[in-house]
């Protein structure tokens, strides 16, 4: 059974990067019929932070990300990790090294002198001798002298890393807390993970993994190292690009399913598509289709996909979303115009809420640029005449109010422009927009005349 997991540090929010790593692992666990696992890696005690885990389990509740049995805390987990240190300290796979940081700090200077890479040089590794006085011991794993450490990445081929590159690194430090390294193999092994898709940021780790795995005689799991999102200039995501929270995507009116349909896209593709539901995703995820190279952030094409998510929403779902932007339309009978006419043209669920409330809200100023282009000529005795006609007629429909618009263009033998500018400046303030009769139907009969009569009485003749 294929067992994928994503593992978090609650140090801050979780951001895009980290949500498509996690994407990808879902996708590859429920592709099997497999295992995903959520685990929170806050071994660092003085650096979690409970707001940061919250932040993780929201985002995964908002796009949709289950995931199988409890959340795992390691924090929860330093006796298993305690006995696994004393195990490879029994075997002596281990030994306890007693070097100061004033010491190390010392012999990194002599190498740097030297022209050589600074690394530890294994003093304590065979040391039996009498430990010196008043200095608490790190615990350090005894890594290969000599040959090579090889894995096939799923991505990247076969990577190959010479032994002396690595030294005998922390696997416990002083105060006998474990170091990532070592609790990520131990819990990957624990947990029956047979598959780690993650950032290739991590590509260095996955050695010291390999060394852990091999010193307790442990099943290595497939690796998958996934490059990286760079912005659209090639270079790291910075926050000002998009490497937000999560839920800053929500609170900007982006539709989870649209921001998933994006991540996924950011390195795996299936021929041209580009629209994928959830289910499509399941079916056709493989991460060895993974790129090789790095993928570009680009934010027209999450708008994109986020107004095509929109246009095909049922409306009674963006009523719901629209809540969360102050709009209220549950009550309100031409909801289903309004949101037809608008839903074609938003591309967030925030600018679907500006645009309802300059439907729904009387305009409290009018664009100077607009009222210049709109009212000028006969625009008053056009919209007078307009007026005459809807106080005389019944008008609910858009097709109602299309009707009085056409006549009042034929018995004046104008152009449409002539009363369509003006109007719109009178009903939205500004140009630009939905359907007139649209706005109409969704304000009502009473409402338009209210907001014409208001222009009106706004521009004086001097105007």
């Amino acid at each position: 059974m294929v067992v994928t997991r994503f593992a978090p540090s609650p140090t801050g929010y979780l951001h895009i990067g980290g949500l498509r790593t996690a994407l990808f692992n879902w996708l590859w666990a429920r592709h099997n019929n497999g295992k995903f696992i959520l685990r929170i890696e806050d071994t660092d005690l003085a650096r979690n932070s409970e707001e940061a885990t919250k932040a993780i389990l929201e985002a995964f509740d908002w796009v949709g990300l289950d995931y199988d049995g409890d959340v795992a805390y390691q924090s929860q987990r330093f006796e298993i990790y305690k006995r696994y240190i004393q195990k490879l300290l029994d075997e002596g796979k281990a030994y306890y090294c007693y070097m100061t940081k004033e010491e190390l700090d010392r012999l990194r200077e002599e190498q740097m002198r030297r022209g050589e890479r600074p690394r530890y040089d294994r003093r304590y590794r065979d040391f039996t001798g009498t430990p010196p006085e008043g200095v608490q011991p790190v615990v350090r794993i005894k890594a290969p002298l000599e040959g090579d450490i090889v894995f096939e990445d799923g991505i990247k081929g076969t990577i190959t890393i010479k032994a002396d590159e690595l030294d005998d690194f922390i696997i416990a430090r002083s105060d006998g807390t474990p170091t990532y390294n070592f609790v990520v193999a131990i819990d990957d092994a624990l947990m029956g993970v047979t598959d780690v898709i993650r950032g290739d940021d991590h590509l260095y780790n996955t050695p010291k993994q390999i060394i852990v795995y091999e010193a307790l005689g442990l099943k290595i799991p497939r690796f998958y190292h996934v490059p990286m999102i760079l912005n659209e200039q090639g270079k790291k995501l910075s926050k000002r690009d998009g490497a937000m929270d999560v839920m800053e995507y929500k609170r900007m009116g982006y539709l989870p399913e649209a921001l998933l349909n994006f991540l996924v896209r950011l390195g795996w593709s299936h021929g041209d598509q580009e629209i994928f539901s959830l289910q499509e995703m399941i079916e056709l995820f493989d991460p060895k289709d993974i790129n090789k190279s790095a993928s570009a952030y680009n934010l027209s094409k999450l708008q994109w996909l986020n107004a095509h998510y929109i246009k095909n929403s049922p409306n009674a779902r963006l009523v719901e979303l629209l809540e969360d932007f102050g709009i209220f339309l549950a009550d309100h009978d031409k909801k289903e115009i309004l949101l037809d006419a608008l839903k074609e043209r938003a591309k967030t669920i925030k600018e679907l809420a500006e645009m309802a409330k300059d439907i729904l809200e009387e305009p409290s100023e009018y664009d100077a640029k607009a009222c210049k282009k709109a009212c000028k000529g006969e625009w008053r005795e056009i919209l007078q005449a307009f007026l005459d006609k809807l106080r005389s007629l019944q008008a609910h429909l858009p097709t109602d109010f299309h009707a009085i618009i056409e006549e009042v263009v034929n018995e004046k033998e104008i152009g449409f422009g002539k009363i369509g500018q003006p109007l719109r400046v009178a009903l939205t303030g500004k140009l630009g927009g939905p359907d007139l009769a649209d706005i109409m139907a969704i304000i009502g009969k009473d409402e338009t005349i209210r907001r014409v009569e208001k222009l009106l009485e706004a521009k004086n003749e001097n105007n």
